[in-house]
């Protein structure tokens, strides 16, 4: 039977094996050029592997595919909590498991290109199926009154009025619009040079709109913010340091609730809805999928069932002959005899 991961009774990894993580880190930070995020993400997962391998008495290298394929199996089912309510953890989400599965594929081949194994326990494994599940998307309306009610011409107001509007205008992750200097941005020849996903940087056009509100920010609210400090970043918190993520998170639901849209917008919103406006605008897939660094277009494939969508939803509502039935168009009582 397999002995649940994440249990309190674990035992600790030991010093072998988090050797063998941290120069797989390192192969993939320095030679993969990975992102932090990811490296931190993979960090976790393979600590939390060989906490269950120690349960389990199994050295990493000697692991076999039973010991991988219940791991996973522990994580999908979850455990609930001991006598004394302690130790329960909820089954991990499908896209959870295929990200761990993964991260130990890439561990075992690591291992077996550095001759450290001989047979891959992950080579026969399949992850379970992610369900593609549609992101949120505001309406140009939505958008509109977001934007419209960051108005002040204070600082703060200025900062967050050019962080959104460049999130908007040019589909930026949070963590690239975090981590945007000063001088990757042009104002006068109009584009972005945004760092993505293992560091990769990318040409991104900015809009009139969000180039105004940048200029302001950086004119009337980024000094003052800043005041005689040197900062490379773009956005700046209220003392004049790096802008965070959770600091950029907390501003975007700030002012989500203010236009009455906390229950549409996640982190990502702004990206998505980046893509699905320009999606149905009649821009095309692959100019799209460069925009928002995108390495596989199926990714950005996403996005054309989200804005086909929309124009149903359009159709619709604004055609006075359209009725749209709980499966869609009713043509099954539609005449043969007519073309």
């Amino acid at each position: 039977m397999a002995v649940a991961v994440g249990k309190p009774q674990e035992r600790r990894t030991d010093a072998r094996f988090e050797a063998l993580v941290l120069d797989f880190l390192a192969y993939l930070e320095f030679e993969r050029g990975l992102a932090r995020n990811t490296l931190d993400a993979y960090r976790t997962d393979l600590l939390q592997f060989g906490a269950f391998l120690a349960n389990r008495d199994v050295d990493a290298t000697k692991a076999e595919r039973a010991e991988v394929a219940d791991f996973l199996a522990d994580l999908a089912t979850g455990f609930e909590p001991d006598e004394d309510g302690n130790g329960g953890r909820a089954p991990c989400s499908p896209a959870t498991i295929s990200r761990k599965t993964a991260c130990l594929r890439s561990f075992y081949r690591h291992l077996r290109r550095e001759e450290l194994i001989d047979d891959d326990p992950t080579a026969t494994l399949s992850p379970p199926q992610k369900s593609r599940k549609l992101p949120n998307v505001l309406s140009q309306a939505e958008v509109g009154k977001l934007l419209e009610g960051v108005s002040g011409a204070d600082p703060i107001s200025l900062r967050d009025r050019a962080l959104l509007e460049l999130m908007y205008g040019c589909g930026l992750r949070a963590s690239e619009a975090v981590g945007l200097e000063s001088g990757e941005v042009d104002l006068r020849r109009g584009f972005v040079r945004p760092h993505g996903k293992g560091s990769k940087e990318r040409i991104v056009p900015l809009g009139s709109q969000a180039a105004r509100a940048i200029e302001r920010y950086q004119r009337a609210g980024r000094p003052e913010l800043v005041g005689e400090r040197v900062e490379r970043k773009l956005f700046v918190n209220f003392r004049g340091g790096p802008l965070t993520r959770q600091g950029l998170y907390k501003i975007i639901q700030r002012h989500a609730r203010e236009a009455g849209l906390a229950g549409k917008m996640s982190p990502h919103t702004l990206r998505h809805t980046f893509a699905t406006h320009l999606l149905s605008g009649g821009c095309d897939l692959r100019s799209v999928q460069e925009m928002l660094g995108h390495a596989d277009v199926a990714t950005t494939q996403l996005y054309t069932h989200l804005s086909r969508e929309k124009i149903k939803e359009v159709y619709f509502k604004a055609h006075p002959r359209a009725t749209e039935t709980p499966d869609g168009p009713d043509l099954d009582g539609a005449d043969p005899g007519r073309g």
